[in-house]
């Protein structure tokens, strides 16, 4: 498969070593435009692929097209790809920019996927959403799921709104453990333990459990309730996080996230 990249920053940089390390792509068969030339060499340097400044002739001969560019400078970036795509598929991941915008953008194309990644793609464990343009046929499809598939998991939906909900739940979602992770550390240092200690035990601790999850068939609350001894520590623990709405908050969380992505939607759905 030929891959053309518009935009070579860390998600770009992060699929072209997947794709490489998968053999889903040689890198003779990957190109990169960048604005950057200093990020044109390093990306050269690393992976051997072709990386410019400018678009040409020979960036087209591909069969995909990965828009890698940030939505804010996605219409500029893509308006000289209009009327020369021809059967190439796009596939875009940048957030919450609807496909009737993008393919306007390009002039009417509508060969066009949707991808919704998060920032564990970077090491490889990344989760995708996935929506096709009902006109991409099962081939392209399949190529822009090899691609994704490189960092990590994938998931199609069949309605584009699915993908705000997938932003609000697996795209936003690393940030919630983060900021768990952040709460758990501080608590470790305040019971006298050093910051480097603290992180230590609160990653193991989050890695472990989310290990033991992927791997056993019981239901999460019956985990949670294997740890839980009735009168000892962790139902203390548990009691004082119900009392806070822990459950609450976090719905309430995602739920602001997917409404802020709706409205961010019909914002770009908008824009001429």
């Amino acid at each position: 498969m030929r891959i053309s990249f518009l935009g070579g920053g860390r998600m770009a940089e992060a699929l072209i070593g997947g794709l490489l390390a998968r053999q889903v792509a040689s890198a003779r068969a990957v190109q990169v435009m960048d604005p950057d030339a200093v990020r044109c060499r390093a990306l050269e340097a690393r992976f051997g692929v072709a990386a410019q400044t400018v678009l040409d002739d020979a960036w087209f001969e591909t069969d995909v097209i990965v828009l890698a560019v940030k939505p804010q400078h996605l219409r500029e970036a893509v308006t000289p790809l209009a009327g020369r795509l021809g059967r190439i598929l796009v596939l875009s991941i940048a957030a919450g920019l609807p496909l009737g915008v993008i393919g306007r953008w390009l002039g009417g194309h509508r060969r066009l996927v949707r991808a919704m990644p998060n920032t564990p793609a970077l090491v490889g464990a990344g989760v995708t959403g996935l929506y096709a343009d009902p006109s991409v046929d099962a081939l392209g499809r399949e190529e822009a799921e090899r691609i994704m598939a490189a960092v990590g998991e994938v998931l199609w939906v069949e309605e584009e709104g699915k993908i705000d909900a997938i932003t609000a739940l697996s795209g936003s979602g690393p940030a919630y453990v983060f900021a768990f992770l952040e709460a758990l550390q501080a608590a470790g240092e305040a019971l006298g333990f050093d910051a480097a200690t603290a992180r230590r035990l609160a990653q193991a601790t989050a890695a472990g459990a989310v290990r033991l999850a992927q791997e056993s068939e019981e239901p999460l609350s019956r985990l949670r309730e294997n740890v839980t001894s009735k009168g000892g520590t962790t139902e203390a623990a548990l009691a004082r996080l119900t009392e806070r709405g822990f459950a609450e908050t976090v719905r309430e969380a995602v739920f602001a996230a997917h409404a802020r992505s709706q409205e961010l939607a019909r914002q770009l759905g908008e824009a001429p």
